[in-house]
């Protein structure tokens, strides 16, 4: 495994793309304008949004592969490492590189935004696939900041550069759920995998081993990210992921519930509820109804 380079400011990877600081909190970078962009895993102090211009081949998708040659934005925050880890080159590479240090945001409106955009938090192969239109308008929205950038600073810059991220940013959320839309076959497919995974869960030992399913293990069985399975979840069912959970268990409860030969402590037991009341609590919550009051009418 290589080094990884850690880039704590917008000036460490400015000096490592060779290009000049024209603000302290961030930056837009053409790539076109490079001779060669070097790999390597780099730890990322600040947020950055690639977009590369060049065949990207097939790109895995969860379990499937797919084939996008116009465009594709990756989202890096605070804290994570992406890059490649072949100490190669790309030579006279193309895209757009914008970073900027969560300082930039303090004040703004945008800074008490930034949790609700929840693909900082995917997975490079669950980036933003876009088409030659959604491309163009993310470019021009590049150069915008860019733009900015290129004024002298003053006591405007900050707020005009957050508003332009901003725009930038809910392009990305309108383009995400226009994906996950034309997605719609292989999310009705993934919906059935999560189905099965939490039949077959409550069908093994596992409650009693690892307790009620979260939404982080069944992420990682379906080979998502936990934020982007969530936000498939929420927009194929209008449930969130736990919510969607919560159902199944409880769904489940009311089938031993009928059977009638567990007492609700057992129940509680066989479905990795760590306490009985932890069950009646949830099932009140989501069939209006205690457990041996619903046991009584069924």
């Amino acid at each position: 495994m290589g080094d990884i380079i850690k880039l704590d400011s917008i000036q460490d990877y400015n000096e490592v793309l060779g290009v000049e600081t024209l603000h302290p909190l961030v930056n837009v970078v053409n790539m076109s304008e490079l001779d060669v962009i070097r790999h390597g895993r780099k730890n990322f102090g600040f947020y950055c949004i690639i977009l590369k211009q060049i065949d990207c081949g097939p790109l895995l998708y969860g379990r499937n592969q797919y084939d996008y040659k116009d465009g594709t934005l990756v989202f890096v925050a605070p804290g994570q490492i992406a890059g490649a880890n072949d100490n190669g080159e790309t030579r006279n590479p193309h895209g757009w590189i914008l970073m900027f240090h969560p300082d930039l945001l303090r004040g703004t409106a945008l800074d008490r935004q930034m949790k609700d955009y929840t693909f900082f938090s995917y997975g490079a192969n669950e980036a933003l696939h876009m088409s030659e239109r959604e491309r163009h308008i993310i470019i021009n929205c590049f150069k915008e900041i860019r733009e900015e950038l290129e004024h002298a600073i003053d006591k405007h810059s900050k707020q005009i550069v957050a508003a332009n991220i901003e725009v930038l940013l809910n392009h990305c959320v309108r383009f995400y759920d226009r994906q996950f839309i034309t997605r719609e076959i292989v999310n009705r497919d993934l919906l059935s995998r999560f189905e099965n995974l939490l039949g077959s869960y409550f069908n093994s030992d596992k409650p009693q081993q690892l307790g009620l399913p979260s939404v982080a293990w069944c992420a990682a069985e379906l080979h998502l990210s936990a934020n982007y399975f969530g936000d498939l979840i929420k927009k194929e069912t209008g449930k969130s992921a736990q919510e969607y959970i919560q159902l199944a268990t409880v769904e489940r409860v009311k089938e031993l519930l009928t059977q009638g030969k567990q007492s609700i402590s057992e129940i509680a037991y066989i479905l990795g509820f760590k306490y009985p009341h932890h069950l009646s609590r949830l099932f009140k919550k989501v069939a209006g109804v205690t457990p041996n009051e619903y046991r009584s009418v069924s």
